[in-house]
Formats: structure tokens, sequence, C-alpha cells
């Protein structure tokens, strides 16, 4: 799976991003793994609009570090909007699991929850996003987000993990059977089989496919139909279950692109798409501060 750095690495001058002045906070600590930080970066617009964008960094539940400042490119179609832009990392493979993966991202959402006044952010108002893997790990947190533990002894557990919106670009959806006897394509890979060795049991817990329910957050899947290594059913398959529970859902089918797009198609179909469906479900008053 290819790595995922940010949607749509679009050509801006650097002399635009200059004027924007943008204030990056980077390596913001959510949790520690065996004595590892796990991290995430927030980039504030010159005028925060209170809603947040959470980018997923995930290809193969492998989270590259890049430099924050990598992101202000593409990110300038939501920063000029006056979004947030969150750039999460999580654990990453061979050390760590898809389960795992999962558990960092949901945690990471508590965390920015947390420490949303600190952000300047509205916590009702974040959305998250990724590509292939960073897709399949945004969807896990938009159908199994729940409002936290009050009891819970970690600070960070009290918060929620919903999110207020998902676009999720060519995801997996269904797991089943990956641990055991993964599709040929992805045997393919030898550099997923240590991020899906874990107990099969758990292949139903990070199968987005299989937690839909009523109050998960509304979804866009964005996907290619010639996609071999995540067929596109992945997403279409998913879909009937959104709308049987009336969450607003969308699949937009992008013709001929494989397991990723071209900048054309980046220009013309994704950009558009993405920044459609979180301006329109992040939209509102910003709460109070």
């Amino acid at each position: 799976m290819k790595t995922w750095t940010l949607i749509l690495l679009l050509a801006v001058p650097a002399a635009a991003l200059a004027a924007d002045s943008p204030q990056i906070v980077p390596d913001v600590v959510y949790g520690h793994k065996d004595g590892l930080a796990l991290t995430y970066d927030v980039i504030k617009p010159d005028k925060q609009s209170g809603a947040a964008v959470i980018l997923v960094q995930s290809g193969g539940w492998f989270s590259l570090y890049t430099d924050p400042k990598v992101h202000l490119p593409g990110g300038k179609m939501y920063l000029d909007r006056g979004f947030t832009l969150i750039i999460l990392r999580h654990g990453s493979a061979p050390k760590y699991t898809v389960p795992e993966a999962a558990d960092d991202v949901r945690r990471a959402v508590r965390h920015i929850r947390m420490k949303a006044r600190d952000h300047g952010i509205d916590p009702a108002r974040i959305g998250i996003t990724g590509g292939s893997a960073g897709g399949h790990l945004s969807l896990m947190v938009g159908t199994t987000g729940d409002d936290g533990d009050p009891e819970a002894k970690d600070e960070v557990l009290k918060y929620p993990s919903r999110v207020a919106a998902v676009v999720a670009l060519y995801p997996p959806t269904d797991l089943r059977k990956w641990t055991t006897d993964p599709p040929d394509e992805i045997k393919k890979y030898p550099t997923l089989k240590p991020q899906l060795t874990f107990d099969a049991k758990l292949e139903a817990e990070v199968s987005p496919l299989l937690k839909v329910t009523a109050d998960d957050a509304p979804t866009l899947l964005i996907h290619g139909d010639q996609d071999v290594l995540v067929p596109i059913e992945h997403s279409e398959n998913i879909v009937p279950l959104f709308e049987k529970v009336k969450v607003p859902c969308k699949l937009v089918t992008v013709e001929g692109a494989g397991h990723g797009f071209t900048p054309q198609q980046q220009m013309d179909i994704i950009a558009p798409a993405t920044l459609a469906w979180f301006e329109e479900h992040l939209e509102g008053p910003v709460s109070p501060r």
C-alpha cells in the first residue's frame, strides 16, 4: 500500500504560503508506547473557524514521519477556509499491528478533543481523513467512536473519540481472513505481513464494514474502479449499510483509477469532493472557548 502523505499535494507558490503564515505546533504528545511518544502536529491558519481536519499519516499501517511544513501546499485549501490541520501519526508496523494502530488513532482523537481549547478548535467540529490504511483508520474512528469513560483513571480516556465527518480514500473495510488467508494482491507485499499478524479473532473488530451503526459520522468514500490492491467493493459494500441506518454517506467513483490518484484526478475530483464534504458537515458556529 502506498504511504499516505496528504490528500492533494497541489502546487502552491512559496510566496503564497508565506503570506498566509500558518502557525505550526509540532510533536504534540498524545500518549506513549514502550517508551516511545505518540505525536501529532497542529497547523493553525491565521483565522481559525473552529473546525479541524485530522490527516491520518498511514500507508500499510506504517506511519511515516514528515516535517509538518511538507503538508502546507496540500493543506492550503483547508487553511484558506479557516480549517485547522492536524497531522496524526500512530504506532507503526512492523512493531505494532492493525488493532493497535486503530487504538492509537482513537486515543489521538480523545486527546485532540481534550486539548481543543489550546488548539483553538471546536471539539464538535472535527473531521478525519486518510488514504488506504489511513482511510481504514479514519473509518474505524467514524464507526466506533464513543463518548469516553468518565470514570477512567487516564484523563485522556474520559473524552469522546467521536468525529463529525469522515473522508476515506480507497480504504479496506473488511479485514476478515486477512491474518490467515489474505487476498492474493495483499500477499504480494511482504511488508504488510507484520501488521496483519494478530489474533484472527480481532479481525471483525477492525473491519468497519461490521461496525456501522446509526450514530456513526457522515462518511464520504472515494475509490478508483481499477484498484486491484483494495478493490472498490470494499467501499461499495459499506455504503448500503450506512444508508440502512440513515447515516449520510456518499461514494465517489474515480473511473480508471487504481490504488491512488493522479495529480489531475486530485485537482479535478478529489479536492472538490473532499472540501465540499468537510464544509458541509463541519459547518456551524464555534463553541464558546
